[in-house]
Order: C-alpha cells, then sequence, then structure tokens
C-alpha cells in the first residue's frame, strides 16, 4: 500500500451514508472513489451504507457495487482490495425508514471502534434533498457528521434562501459541503500555485494588463436521460451559476491571508459581491435545433441549451475588464478553458506586412481538462532575412512532470476534502445566495433563445456579444502533442 503524507486524510474513521448509492453519480464516480480512497490508505477506516428506493439487500449492493468498479474504475481491481471493500458495504433501502438507518449507522461504528465521524453524501435530485435531510435528521445522524450536496442549489435567491434556511435548521454551515467537481480538479487548484507562487505573474493580474478574460465549457454531448432536469433548469443554472462563476472566483479573487479555507471563501465572496447584476442585453441563449422534439421535452420550449454572457467585476481589480462565459449542448468540441488576454502594446514600431497584430493578443491559457495543460502565446520573429512574426507558445502539460498518475480524480479529493472538514474548494451559503441575487435580472427578463446547429459554436450573436475581440475557441492552433509519433 502506498504511503500516504501525515494531514492529507481525515484524522477519524469515516462511517459514509451513501443516499442516491444506486444512481448514475454514485456508480460512475462515487463508489470508485471511494474504493480509491479507502484501498490507498486515504482514510483510515471506513465503512458505507447504502441508501437508496432501490429494494436491495446487502449482497444486492454489493453487486453493484463491483459492477460499477468494473465499468468506471481506471485502475486494475486487485481482488484482495475488493474483498477488503466489500466487507465495509452495508445497504439500507429507504422503505425501512431512520429506525433502520440509525441502527445500521451503529453497526458500522462499532465495528470501527473507537472515535469516528460520518459523512453524508446527497446523491440525489434537488426535489428529494430535503427529505433526504429531514431522515438524516430522524435517524440522529447529525452530530459527528457533514453532508456534501449536489447542485443545483436553488433555481433563483428565493428558492435558495428557502433551501439554506431549511438546512441550517438540520445542520450548520460549517457542516454543509456543496460541492462542484469543477473546482475538483487539479487545474483548477492549479490556478492558485500559478497565480499566488510566481512573482511573474502576480502583478499583472488585474485591469492594466489584462484586456478580456474567457472561461469557455462547451460540450459535444446532448442530454441524454435528463431531459426532464435540464427542462426544469437550462444551461444557465445547471452550468453557470454552479460551475463556470466559481472558476471566475478563482481566476479573478485578492490574495488570502493564507491558503486555509475561510480567508479563500472570504475572498471568493468578496468576488461574487462586487460583480455587476447581470444584464439580459449582455447574454445570448440559444437552443439545438431538435431539441424540442426529444422525449420529455415541451414541443414548444424556451429553455435554452446554450448561454454566452459577458460579466464585470467592479472593484480596483477588475474594472472595466469584461469576462465572457460560454457553454452548451451539441456543440463543435468539448473542452473547458480559462483564457486571459493581455493588453497589446499602445504602439508598435513593427513595419506593415510583419505580422504584428495579426493572430491577436497574447494569451495565457489554462486547460481544465484532467490531463492540466498551460499555454502561453506570444509573437516571435519568424527566421530569415526581414522583420516577420509570428505567434509561437510556452506549453506545459501536468504529463510532462511524470506525477500524472498522482492526480486524484475531482470526487476523490473533494470527498476527502469534506471528510477533513475543509472548505476550500466548497461554496458558502452566502456566496450561492449572492451569484442569485447577480442573476435576478437574467431570470426575470431572458432574452429570446436562437436555434443554433448541433456540432456549431452556437448561435452566430456570439460573435456580436464579444466584440470587438473574438472567441478563444476554436483554437487557431492545436495543443502539442508531448508523445509525437517516432519520438
Amino acid at each position: 500500500m502506498r504511503k500516504i503524507p501525515p494531514g492529507v486524510g481525515p484524522r477519524y474513521p469515516q462511517v459514509v451514508v451513501l443516499v442516491g448509492a444506486t444512481g448514475d453519480l454514485s456508480r460512475r464516480k462515487l463508489l470508485p472513489g471511494l474504493f480509491h480512497l479507502a484501498s490507498a490508505g486515504f482514510i483510515p477506516g471506513c465503512r458505507i451504507i447504502g441508501v437508496s428506493l432501490d429494494d436491495l439487500d446487502v449482497e444486492g449492493f454489493r453487486t453493484v457495487a463491483r459492477d460499477s468498479l468494473d465499468h468506471f474504475f481506471a485502475r486494475k481491481v486487485s481482488e484482495a482490495d475488493w474483498a477488503t471493500f466489500a466487507e465495509t458495504l452495508d445497504y439500507v433501502p429507504l422503505s425501512a425508514g431512520a429506525e433502520a438507518l440509525r441502527d445500521a449507522a451503529a453497526r458500522a461504528e462499532a465495528a470501527l471502534g473507537g472515535e469516528s465521524r460520518r459523512l453524508h453524501y446527497l446523491s440525489v435530485p434537488p426535489a428529494a434533498a430535503l427529505s433526504a435531510v429531514r431522515l438524516l435528521g430522524e435517524a440522529g445522524l447529525v452530530e459527528r457528521s457533514r453532508i456534501i450536496m449536489e447542485k443545483p442549489f436553488g433555481t433563483d435567491l428565493a428558492s435558495a434562501v428557502t433551501l439554506n434556511t431549511k438546512l441550517h435548521e438540520v445542520f450548520t454551515e460549517d457542516r454543509i459541503f456543496r460541492i462542484d467537481h469543477f473546482l475538483g480538479k487539479e487545474p483548477a487548484q492549479n490556478i492558485l500555485a500559478f497565480r499566488f507562487a510566481n512573482g511573474l505573474f502576480e502583478p499583472i493580474w488585474n485591469r492594466n494588463f489584462i484586456d478580456h478574460v474567457q472561461i469557455d465549457v462547451p460540450e459535444t454531448l446532448g442530454l441524454g436521460q435528463r431531459s426532464g432536469f435540464y427542462e426544469a433548469t437550462g444551461a444557465f443554472r445547471d452550468m453557470v451559476v454552479t460551475h463556470l462563476f466559481q472558476i471566475l472566483a478563482f481566476m479573478a479573487m485578492e490574495p488570502p491571508t493564507s491558503l486555509e479555507p475561510a480567508p479563500i471563501s472570504e475572498e471568493k465572496n468578496k468576488v461574487f459581491r462586487s460583480m455587476v447584476p447581470l444584464d439580459p442585453r449582455d447574454v445570448v441563449r440559444g437552443q439545438y435545433s431538435g431539441y424540442r422534439t426529444e422525449d420529455g421535452v415541451d414541443p414548444e420550449s424556451d429553455t435554452e441549451t446554450f448561454i454566452a454572457l459577458k460579466c464585470q467585476i467592479d472593484n480596483w481589480r477588475w474594472a472595466g475588464v469584461p469576462f465572457f462565459l460560454r457553454t452548451g449542448k451539441r456543440l463543435a468540441e468539448g473542452q473547458r478553458i480559462i483564457s486571459i488576454a493581455f493588453r497589446e502594446p499602445p504602439k508598435s514600431m513593427f513595419p506593415v506586412g510583419s505580422g504584428v497584430g495579426a493572430q491577436g493578443p497574447d494569451h495565457l491559457t489554462f486547460d481544465l481538462a484532467d490531463a492540466s495543460k498551460m499555454s502561453l502565446s506570444f509573437y516571435g520573429k519568424r527566421p530569415g532575412p526581414g522583420m516577420r512574426l509570428d505567434k509561437q507558445s510556452l506549453q506545459f502539460s501536468m504529463r510532462d512532470t511524470g506525477l500524472i498518475g498522482d492526480v486524484l480524480e475531482a470526487y476523490e479529493r473533494l470527498i476527502l476534502d469534506a471528510m477533513r472538514g475543509d472548505h476550500t474548494l466548497f461554496t458558502t451559503a452566502e456566496g450561492i445566495e449572492r451569484l442569485w441575487e447577480v442573476s435576478t435580472p437574467l431570470l426575470e427578463a431572458p432574452p429570446p433563445v436562437r436555434l443554433y446547429s448541433p456540432g456549431s459554436w452556437g448561435p452566430k450573436s456570439i460573435h456580436q456579444l464579444v466584440a470587438p475581440h473574438a472567441w478563444r475557441l476554436p483554437f487557431e492552433r492545436a495543443w502539442r502533442d508531448p508523445n509525437p509519433a517516432g519520438a
């Protein structure tokens, strides 16, 4: 078993109550993630109680867990590790009620022996979240516990306030972990390291040197089996409030007093407080052709499957710098990037035809995919006579370090942080309510949806939104292959 550095894992053994244990997220991410954390030694001891609507027994749940590992776990599963993990699993159908759940938790804690902590993961639809919270309260499982909740955290300001109020009747805010898997990715956290550990970049991370910022998360996927959820949610509620705004906060926050959860959360909340309410005139909503004919979709649906918007942060560092955000379904490529465009020199000494300015400003680009890549573009002289310039780039990939195997999957990292009580990568009630407040003008007066073709980059009006700039995607050049053929 690998040696885990001190302080990486929780201090106490954990009893995990996984509500929604047979659902898609649990099978794809949570059960494989818990298996890895337990088998790799990140957790000093663990018992898992699955809870769901399915009428299973313990052996049935173990079959579900093994099937999820066989289909979705990226590493090889040793039979010894599986046998050990299988013994930690228990199951309580929802129909059995609070008393059966209380008894299962007591069995788990007795098996662990000594002092332990509880982690409740609610992998359930939004409408079922509060009933799951009440079940935990009725089972007497609030003490010594923390709770992880999946998005969306409300659908507007009023519903977010109501949700938080009811949550706080059972769990205090310091025990609630609102999960955003984007922030669990290694590259998202690398933004903090890149910004605050390097004297080269922090001095220019402001309005004097940065012209505009793009956060672009196009998806090639359609709705799959999520049409009912999507009809009630749309791209803005599904992706922007819960994901893209959170990434924006990491990008725009002031230096925290320390890399501790409370100072980082406070700096993120300062960004949210400084955001200007969204102007519907600075928003493009789109819907891909054919969406209204899909199962479960209203034939006259106004739900957006695409959203692009401009937002502003009205503080000393970012005043006047536009932030452009874009995401949507059935687009040309699947990407997750932050692209920072630097201001161009105020005057060019280079002759006409030299190529300066022909390919836009210099960019610093973070690829938020799991491989974690960064690129810095710049103009350089083309070899040969005369003064001809081309855009060049410096590129880095996590694979270059030889440590790509040490990267934790996003859900694994976030579960581990919640077990440790570390709120750094989780949003707060104050933060989420402020984001819904900023979003209110758009929610009350959304612009009409515009059709776009599947496989495109969205409605044509996105170009007017970003003018006089241009969208960074599609890239003018591909990322370099770190392992080219014949190398």
